[in-house]
């Protein structure tokens, strides 16, 4: 049954990047790299159970994380758990976890150590936005123009109808140059070409002058913005201010990268905030109609470009990759995900119940790629037994 299920997803999967500057024998900054043969494989309809029904409050962490004791009490095998583990093993990952209910299931690595996100800093100012366009700080459909956003040698006056919802979802049609690689600009059409809103590209263009237009709109920092709409309310165990800064080229764009810096149990919690629909212990964050909005497929998988972008799992929300292809069976429905270079992903499953939580440290050729993540996570989707495990005392 599995092999034939396999036949079903063999994504060429186009790893999206976003790296700050590294050594050049290890930066990912080089630009998307195609991955080959299948790294996602669809599940039974019949091994994955129907979306969990909460029949108690959720649970939330406060100063630490509480742990599942028993996997098989909590519908998942710990044989299955174990493989998940010996893959690890094999990478480069420096961090893995996997929270079922608000409570850690799984955890592999140190979870403490603090990296740079890499393009997952995009799906966290996602989050942001939301918080600013509730209180009416930013209009999503003012123009470029309308804000007085240009660029080095200058936008178009056909960029500049851009919108802020445009640039959000990667569908700007602005292909200026971006102050840092790891996007498919290489692979955008000519300037001028693209309507507004109606062409999708990856662009670290659109997503840099979503820093500037945030920071301009709100008059806040984006760092202490973050620090003070994320960081504290979240109750972040590893975040540290001091590390934060803008890097890029200034002389390709003005518009500089935000790099962030988190652990993955940090990491682990914006995950697990967005799992609950932007609520966090009663408190709402980010607003509940802006997770829905910003993890739907605005651009569809056969929408994608460059082309082979559409062999993968993905579409394209508000800074959010969506799982959006046929066939990958309930485990997967509404799941989505934050992808960063070298190995840096939050993915989020609300049929499963389950938020995962992966880092690398750059450096030294260490990384896991984008489609090998899908092949872990895919594991750990094995591990799901529910009320058939082996061992548990209710079944």
């Amino acid at each position: 049954m599995r092999a034939a299920l396999l036949a079903l997803l063999t994504p060429a999967l186009l790893a999206p990047g976003c790296a700050p500057a590294l050594d050049p024998s290890t930066s990912p900054a080089a630009g998307p790299a195609i991955a080959g043969s299948a790294g996602l494989a669809p599940v039974a309809s019949a091994a994955i159970p129907a979306a969990p029904t909460h029949t108690t409050a959720p649970t939330f962490p406060g100063e630490s994380w509480e742990r599942i004791e028993s996997p098989e009490a909590a519908g998942w095998s710990s044989e299955g758990l174990e493989r998940v583990r010996e893959r690890l093993a094999t990478l480069s990952t420096s961090g893995f976890m996997a929270v079922v209910g608000g409570r850690v299931l799984f955890e592999y690595g140190d979870l403490e150590v603090v990296s740079y996100l890499a393009s997952v800093r995009k799906s966290v100012l996602s989050m942001l936005y939301g918080i600013s366009v509730e209180r009416g700080e930013i209009r999503l459909d003012r123009t470029l123009a309308e804000l007085g956003i240009d660029d080095l040698q200058g936008l178009t006056d056909h960029e500049r109808r851009a919108r802020v919802r445009d640039l959000l979802a990667a569908r700007s049609g602005v292909f200026h140059p971006a102050s840092n690689a790891g996007d498919d600009l290489a692979s955008a059409p000519p300037r001028g070409s693209q309507e507004p809103g109606t062409y999708y590209l990856y662009s670290n263009w659109d997503f840099n002058a979503l820093g500037t237009i945030f920071e301009q709109e709100t008059g806040t920092d984006i760092y202490d913005a973050l620090e003070t709409e994320l960081v504290r309310p979240l109750g972040m165990q590893d975040f540290d201010r001091s590390t934060h800064r803008r890097t890029g080229n200034a002389s390709r764009s003005e518009h500089l990268a935000y790099h962030m810096n988190f652990s993955t149990r940090d990491m682990a919690r914006i995950g697990y905030l967005m799992l609950r629909d932007g609520n966090w212990a009663g408190r709402q964050i980010v607003p509940s109609d802006w997770v829905r909005e910003s993890t739907r497929a605005i651009t569809r998988l056969q929408e994608m470009n460059p082309e082979p972008r559409r062999d993968g799992p993905f579409g394209y929300g508000y800074l959010w990759w969506v799982f959006d292809r046929p066939g990958l069976g309930p485990a997967y429905e509404g799941a989505y995900a934050g992808l960063g270079a070298v190995g840096q992903h939050i993915l989020v499953m609300p049929a499963l119940d389950l938020v995962v939580a992966h880092k690398t440290v750059p450096g030294e050729g260490r990384q896991v790629s984008h489609q090998v993540f899908l092949e872990v996570a895919d594991l750990l989707v094995q591990a799901r037994c529910a009320g058939r495990c082996p061992g548990n005392p209710a079944h």
